[in-house]
């Protein structure tokens, strides 16, 4: 039981830690946007580059964090006796939720693009959505919403 506990442990941080990243791309639309009017607006891509959105944890990190510590104190306990492997017990700990909080981090990032367009009316506005379809600067777009809920589809 001990030696499944780890895996048990790690395959739970694996599954649950890991964000819903589809509100990030320009194909998917929220509940609240389907069958709703929204604005269209035409522009060009004048310039353009790859970032990473950093997606929220469902669990506010805690799954990381607190997996890691787990696996890592697990780890820890069957090195060395008495004192030595408190210490060892608690080192795996600290390390373990260190180094789990880092793999959540790392697993919840998002390719993206940041893309600067001209709208035709003059106006120059940035996006940044997942990146999940092809781009390039010169392409003519459409930008779909409006305020903080823009995404930009091909024209």
């Amino acid at each position: 039981m001990k030696r499944l506990l780890p895996v048990l442990v790690l395959s739970t941080l694996t599954l649950a830690g890991c964000a819903n990243t589809s509100p990030y791309s320009g194909n998917v639309y929220s509940g609240n946007q389907a069958k709703a009017a929204q604005n269209v607006t035409v522009g060009t891509i004048t310039a353009m580059r790859r970032v990473q959105i950093q997606a929220d944890s469902r669990a506010g990190g805690l799954l990381g964090s607190g997996g890691g510590a787990v696996i890592g104190g697990l780890l820890g306990n069957q090195v060395g006796g008495g004192s030595g492997r408190q210490l060892a017990t608690v080192a795996g700990a600290i390390g373990g939720a260190v180094a789990g909080s880092k793999i959540e981090e790392s697993t919840n990032r998002v390719d993206a693009w940041e893309l600067e367009i001209r709208k035709d009316t003059g106006q120059t506005v940035v996006v940044v959505q997942k990146a999940d379809q092809a781009f390039q600067v010169g392409q003519r777009v459409r930008l779909i919403g409006s305020g903080s809920r823009v995404s930009v589809a091909p024209y």
